[in-house]
């Protein structure tokens, strides 16, 4: 059965794209294995955990605080290592479809800060 959570759109798509990062990661080079490809798994994961864990918080202070500085960060910082890699050659169309879908999230994210706000 679906939670609150399971049914809130920003949290699908963060846990959809963080999905879609760990398979493309895994075709990137075995040498990055300690650089980029964990840096986007770690701030992908952190996405999808952070309005989780905002989701879940009592007042609406907290959970802008968490979505705004927090989740966006996250979401903004693997955007950009996407395009990062996408320079670097890294499965150059799909990374760059990627971090489309990042600048997507962070405007639901933003989208749903303002509905929280008008609460």
């Amino acid at each position: 059965m679906a939670t609150g959570l399971d049914n809130l759109k920003i949290y699908k798509m963060a846990e959809e794209a963080e999905l879609e990062v760990y398979k493309l990661t895994n075709r990137y080079p075995k040498d990055e294995r300690f650089r980029s490809i964990d840096q986007l798994r770690r701030s992908s994961s952190a996405v999808t955990n952070n309005i989780a864990e905002a989701y879940n918080k009592n007042s609406i202070k907290e959970k802008i605080h968490i979505l705004n500085n927090i989740a966006k960060c996250e979401a903004e910082e693997t955007k950009r290592n996407l395009i990062r890699c996408a320079k670097k050659g890294f499965c150059h169309e799909n990374s760059l479809y990627l971090a489309e879908r990042y600048t997507e999230i962070i405007k639901a994210i933003s989208g749903y800060i303002k509905f929280l706000r008008n609460q």
